[in-house]
């Protein structure tokens, strides 16, 4: 057989074309029955614990008592839509049909209920959706949750896993329901989607310090809740930082490639790669669960054959064997044409704009610049329901820690107290404990507001609260400063921090340096009425 150079594009441009067919679940002998059945659990797991930390702080967020309560966003909402189909749809939340503390628990505790129906392979199509349902009843109220990346993350994992998990009330592994190749399809473009964003805001459009090779000098100094693992890797030298990033750049640039046009070998180092990524970060910055989930959504890389395979690497040849027995009798549900085309139509529109709006297009215009005819309906029926987001994750990081505190007084300003944090950099003796991928939303949000908003109002809504020796947010303090008598007046410092070296730590056993970096907004206090009022 001769081969010929003018045959090179067509015989490449035709193996790129094979390879993308083998990824989409277009063509091949993959089936995805286990795979689906390690995702949902996965899925399940994070929504757990999604639920328990809402149930766990949401008094103190958005209760009567709470920073921002939901009566007053919802009545800010009706006065800015008094069209209450226009509301919905810009604010899509069952907090619409009720704004009271009752429909809060309700909520909450019907998602939880849900996500333990996901573990538990209970409806999972029903339970899935009422997780999404509940969770998006939150988020859509902006403040304390639309601006998190793990919340956008879980909330379009869970829409697309819907088309994904098998139909029934107790279907199992889902044998007389295989997944449809769209779904598997949906799932991973939107993890490849995920993984390449991630580098581009990193490598492309992200700050100058990662392609300098820079950010992992201040990477651990300056995330949320650092860990002892991330003080000991601060103090490793530039050249393993540098190694670092560049693991980073291999798992969110090559990696995608590799697991789209390399076949299931390419899909492997793709995923381990990704997982050594994520598992790195997870240990060292307690980034919610953020890392956990990212690793699970990997796990759609995967199919049955490749889990069996790895079992027989792992010497258990039996339970590979039986896990491939259980879906050669796979199959999938014939859908009515309606259903069918409706999935396909809207998959594909997802695909679509996510294409355009994250990969095709090479200046990434930003949603103001984007032509309102066009913004305004994918905001109404994508954006808005976060049915498809961006993730630009940790494409800038701040070079300098800041932490602000709230500190009070009841001696008119003679002696002030602190109100410690559970997890937050603040003694300089303490490090942050592993949390991830529990996710402390009440201080994880103080501390990213601070660092991409110049808005004050969070942090005087606290310290008013504080003032008013509100029950619910003095709870997401360690103690309370002021057992003798309550406070008159509240500031709120700024510090900065950076990390000692092992020398400095040895000798004083203080992790951290910390300066002050003046006051962060006006000082809070109480006047003679008992009214809480800002510092000129």
């Amino acid at each position: 057989m001769t081969f010929s150079v003018r045959d090179a594009p067509k015989r490449l441009a035709g193996y790129l074309w094979r390879e993308l067919k083998d990824f989409s679940a277009w063509e091949g002998d993959a089936t995805f029955l286990w795979t689906r059945w390690l995702i949902l659990r996965a899925v399940g797991l994070v929504y757990i614990l999604i639920f328990g930390g809402i149930i766990v702080e949401s008094a103190a967020l958005v209760g009567p008592d709470g920073v921002a309560p939901l009566q007053a966003i919802m009545t800010a909402m009706r006065e800015l839509y008094p069209q209450a189909l226009e509301g919905f749809l810009r604010a899509p939340s069952l907090f619409w049909l009720s704004h009271s503390p009752g429909m809060i628990t309700l909520l909450e505790w019907t998602g939880l209920a849900a996500a333990v129906g996901v573990v538990l392979n209970l409806w999972p199509r029903m339970t899935l959706f009422v997780c999404w349902g509940c969770f998006l009843s939150f988020v859509a109220l902006g403040h304390f949750f639309s601006a998190t990346q793990p919340d956008q993350l879980m909330l379009e994992v869970a829409l697309l896993c819907i088309p994904l998990a098998p139909a029934g009330w107790r279907p199992g592994l889902g044998v007389k329901a295989a997944p449809r190749r769209i779904a598997v399809f949906a799932l991973r473009w939107m993890f490849i989607r995920l993984m390449f964003e991630a580098g581009l805001a990193k490598f492309v459009f992200g700050a100058a310090m990662w392609r300098d090779l820079t950010a992992m000098d201040v990477m651990y100094e300056t995330a949320p809740f650092p860990t002892i693992i991330g003080y000991l890797f601060h103090q490793l030298p530039h050249v393993f930082h540098g190694f670092e990033i560049a693991v980073t750049f291999v798992a969110e640039i090559p990696a995608p490639f590799l697991a789209v046009f390399c076949g299931r070998r390419g899909r492997w180092i793709a995923f381990w790669s990704w997982c050594a990524l994520q598992g790195g970060i997870q240990i060292t910055c307690n980034f919610a669960w953020l890392n956990v989930a990212a690793i699970a959504l990997g796990l759609v890389l995967l199919d049955d054959q490749m889990l069996a395979s790895l079992l027989r690497r792992l010497r258990l040849p039996k339970l590979g064997d039986a896990l491939l027995a259980r879906v050669k009798s796979a199959a999938i549900l014939p859908s009515r044409p309606w259903a069918k085309w409706g999935l396909r139509a809207a998959l594909g529109a997802q695909f679509a704009l996510g294409l355009y709006f994250y990969v095709v297009s090479p200046v990434r215009l930003p949603p103001e610049r984007v032509p309102a005819f066009i913004n305004e309906p994918i905001n109404l029926l994508f954006g808005n329901w976060r049915s498809m987001n961006s993730y630009a994750l940790f494409g800038n990081l701040p070079e300098i820690r800041y932490d602000v505190e709230f500190m009070g007084s009841n001696d008119g300003g003679e002696t002030w107290r602190s109100y410690e944090y559970f997890y937050k950099v603040q003694r300089v003796d303490l490090i942050p404990p592993f949390i991830a991928p529990w996710y402390p939303r009440f201080e994880a949000i103080l501390q990213s507001t601070m660092i991409s908003s110049t808005d004050p109002t969070l942090y005087q809504s606290v310290a008013a609260q504080l003032l008013r020796r509100s029950p619910v947010v003095m709870e997401r303090f360690r103690s309370d400063p002021f057992p003798d008598r309550p406070p008159t007046m509240v500031r709120i410092p700024t510090y900065r921090y950076a990390m000692n070296d092992f020398a400095t730590w040895r000798a004083t056993g203080h992790y951290w340096r910390k300066e002050y970096a003046g006051e962060y907004t006006a000082m809070m206090y109480l006047n003679d009425r008992g009214e809480v009022n800002a510092s000129e």
